[in-house]
């Protein structure tokens, strides 16, 4: 895998939340920089060799 993508949403307590398209990867963060390094960690987790290259957020109103 090159790419994965993440959707980001404001969480209703406060935050942002993100969920991977096509994984079972989700996460929370209380800023953007929180919540980017979270998913940093998560992909390391659920991937702990070939990690994705590339990651792309698309954010939700």
């Amino acid at each position: 895998m090159t790419e994965i993508i993440f959707i980001v949403e404001e969480s209703a307590e406060g935050g942002f939340e993100a969920k991977a398209l096509g994984e079972s990867i989700f996460t929370d963060g209380e800023t953007i920089d929180e919540l980017k390094q979270n998913i940093r960690e998560a992909i390391q987790c659920h991937h702990e060799t070939n990690a994705p290259k590339i990651v792309r957020y698309l954010s939700q109103k």
